[in-house]
């Protein structure tokens, strides 16, 4: 058995970091990241040669087979030699379709190096932009593979020179995004170079691929990959030039080892002082220091429990130590210590610092959470929060075909909500809706596949329906809101955030349990805050609104903080228009009058009163609907390009910008998600299937004047509740 003898090979490697590498492979869909994962285990002997490449051994849940896509994120450790040196490449297979970016967001943080899988014909496309972006975001340094040669030379009959000339163009895309993107230190240094061996071509299919360097050494021209393809004899082109052997050993040269890329990356991703012995351990990925984990998937194994995966910046993990999760504020013990093979878990006695592992015990612990030794529970600072570039804007109702099966339906929900921080489970009690968030509708579809498969439960699911979220466009009134014993009044009011705000809050780099001087810090120097407000922040909810205290002297309010905190939350998940959840509102706090006697201020008192206040300037503030908007990107043949504009036209869209990119039209645009339900059917009819096209997420906007009104009512009629709009009085009394 090849892989029980690599586990312990594994197993030995993974002491020396100089000779680990993690890298994760990263793609738009359908470019073949999964084809190109299966080649790299056929040369680690997990995989017959005449299966590599049609076996998505990575894609082991069995939706992913049987869609030909994967949705989450999967790890294995390859064992490969380099120069006749060992070395063990703990590899990261990840999903290419914009709804399971959040898998992607999770995995990088586990990366070094992002192998980069573009498809020659296509190019690099919004998809590929977007895992660019995330990796640099994390400081993961980008290699580039350009996949499917053979439809350049097969469906275009391209000669030589046209086929050099498209990887030119491909090369200069991809590197004008790491110019776009990159921190200014790494514009230059990580941009690829043919010539130095950092961009390999190939084909993941038929299992081939090539550096310049690998070609020079070999003296293959392309004449001859095009002679092989034409004569038929390109399965050849396999057995002298491995796709395995072009990849690993441009990934062996080219990403850094652990010890090297700690180097940077631990003061990009945590902001706890480098000096400190935490620090300084985890700059130097020493196996010595204290154990140190930085948390990135959890999945909930039926037989084992939780299953908690993630990067190991310092120490050594092993079995029987006692841990303290940061976030969750717990004390935990390490069960059981494995590494990853593909759908299997090895255990193993430890894993040492610049290793992935997987462990049993820390059953709290979530996606972005920091492990940390015990005996440094006093001083560990978290890693930096993971921001997500996608929202779940896309919503069905749930229900058991048996009410009885209700509670079974709800604790199998939960479960998959804490595999999967990008879904969102939503029980409104008011009025009775369970409603399930995700990316879009194919990341609910596999959602409730993942349901049927773990519960056998039957269940009715409504048709896919947008979230909005509510809004303010001005400053609202400040409004007293008395709780229902009229001994207690608190006098807030609403106004939106500005835009700086906003993206400090959704980059991540502003939260609620953050040390309130470095959010300050931010806030003021860059979304022109004043320091007296800034300090007063009380709380950031998840959709990024804020609480602040600007009172001053009032007797009591110490002692009530937790319970009005706990009234905003309570306003912000269901807003006073149609129940949506609210979006981007400061929430201040200007005075307050409190009763003396505590068992006159309980929460019973104090919530009501909390959001009564919120509600009611809230509409006094000129409140909207934010509609989710989509960026999409098409690219097509000039005389489809009429059919494409009209089905934008059609659907809300807008065309930002139109461009001639070699034989085909690019068109770069914006689309409402509301409007996207059936996009995919007339994109293809109105291009005869022509035409290449991706969407993601973008932003959210106002919904427009005119369908506001009309848009509220119907969301207030679905959801059963009064068919008129709220009145400020229906909250406080003029």
């Amino acid at each position: 058995m090849v892989r029980f003898r690599q586990v312990e090979e594994i197993a030995k490697l993974m002491r020396n970091v100089e000779q680990v590498r993690n890298i994760g492979t990263l793609a738009h869909v359908d470019h073949g990241k999964t084809t190109t994962t299966d080649s790299l285990l056929m040369a680690a002997g997990l995989l017959s040669p005449k299966v590599a490449g049609k076996a998505l051994a990575l894609d082991y849940v069995e939706i992913e087979q049987l869609r030909q896509m994967t949705v989450k994120a999967a790890n294995i450790s390859l064992y490969h030699e380099w120069r006749g040196k060992p070395y063990v490449i703990n590899l990261v297979d990840t999903p290419g379709h914009v709804d399971f970016t959040g898998h992607v967001t999770r995995s990088l943080r586990m990366m070094d190096g992002g192998l980069v899988v573009v498809d020659a014909v296509e190019g690099v496309m919004t998809q590929t932009e977007t895992v660019v972006r995330q990796a640099l975001n994390e400081y993961v340094r980008p290699l580039l593979f350009i996949n499917k040669v053979d439809r350049l030379i097969r469906e275009l009959k391209l000669s030589p020179r046209e086929i050099q000339q498209r990887f030119i163009e491909i090369v200069k895309e991809f590197n004008m995004l790491i110019e776009l993107y990159a921190d200014p230190k790494y514009k230059d240094a990580w941009k690829v170079d043919f010539k130095r061996g950092q961009v390999a071509f190939g084909s993941a299919l038929h299992r081939w691929g090539l550096t310049v360097p690998i070609a020079v050494e070999k003296g293959v021209k392309f004449d001859y990959i095009i002679d092989a393809y034409e004569k038929g004899y390109y399965e050849e082109l396999a057995k002298d030039f491995p796709l395995h052997v072009a990849l690993l050993d441009m990934i062996v040269e080219h990403v850094p080892n652990p010890k090297v890329a700690q180097r940077y990356r631990v003061p990009k991703l945590w902001r706890g002082d480098l000096n400190s012995e935490v620090g300084r351990a985890m700059l130097e990925c020493d196996p010595e220091g204290p154990t140190v984990i930085a948390v990135s998937k959890v999945i909930a194994d039926p037989h084992a429990g939780f299953v908690v995966t993630g990067r190991v910046f310092s120490g050594t993990v092993r079995p029987g130590e006692e841990v303290w999760l940061v976030n969750a504020k717990a004390e935990s013990r390490i069960l059981q210590v494995s590494l990853y093979m593909g759908p299997y878990r090895e255990k193993i006695g430890e894993v040492t610092a610049g290793n992935i592992v997987a462990v049993l015990g820390p059953d709290k612990a979530r996606a972005g959470e920091t492990i940390v030794d015990i005996n440094y529970k006093d001083v560990m600072v978290p890693f930096e929060r993971m921001a997500y570039i996608s929202e779940p804007v896309v919503t069905i109702a749930i229900e058991p075909r048996r009410s009885s099966d209700l509670p079974k339906l709800v604790d199998a929900l939960r479960k998959l909500a804490i595999e999967d921080p990008t879904l969102k489970v939503h029980i409104n009690e008011e009025t009775g809706e369970y409603l399930i968030s995700g990316m879009g509708t194919l990341h609910l579809e596999i959602v409730l596949w993942d349901l049927k498969q773990r519960t056998g439960l039957d269940v009715v699911t409504s048709q896919p329906i947008v979230r909005y979220r509510e809004t303010v466009r001005r400053q609202g009134e400040v409004f007293e809101g008395k709780s229902p014993n009229k001994h207690n009044k608190l006098y807030i009011y609403v106004e939106p955030l500005n835009e700086d705000t906003l993206k400090l809050l959704q980059e991540g780099k502003v939260y609620a349990d953050q040390d309130w001087r470095t959010r300050a810090k931010l806030l003021r120097e860059y979304a022109g805050w004043d320091s007296d407000e800034a300090r007063g922040i009380w709380d950031i909810d998840e959709n990024f609104n804020i609480f602040v205290n600007r009172t001053s002297g009032v007797q009591h309010l110490r002692e009530v903080a937790d319970t009005i905190v706990q009234g905003f939350r309570w306003a912000m998940e269901a807003g006073p228009l149609a129940q949506e959840p609210v979006r981007g509102v400061k929430v201040v706090l200007t005075d307050a009058i409190l009763h003396e006697d505590p068992a006159h201020r309980g929460p019973a008192q104090i919530m009501p009163a909390t959001k009564n206040a919120i509600f009611a300037s809230f509409l006094d503030a000129n409140p909207t609907l934010l509609e989710p908007i989509m960026k999409i990107e098409v690219k097509v043949p000039q005389e489809w390009l009429s059919g494409v504009l009209s089905v934008l036209n059609r659907h809300r869209g807008k065309v930002l910008s139109l461009e001639q990119k070699g034989m085909l039209m690019k068109v770069l645009g914006e689309i409402p998600v509301s409007e996207t339900f059936n996009l995919a059917d007339e994109m293809r009819e109105a291009t005869q299937g022509r035409a290449f096209w991706a969407t993601e997420f973008a932003r959210w906007a106002p919904v427009p004047q005119s369908m506001l009104l009309d848009l509220v009512m119907s969301i207030r009629k679905r959801k059963g509740l009064p068919p008129r709009l709220p009145k400020i009085e229906d909250f406080v009394t003029l």
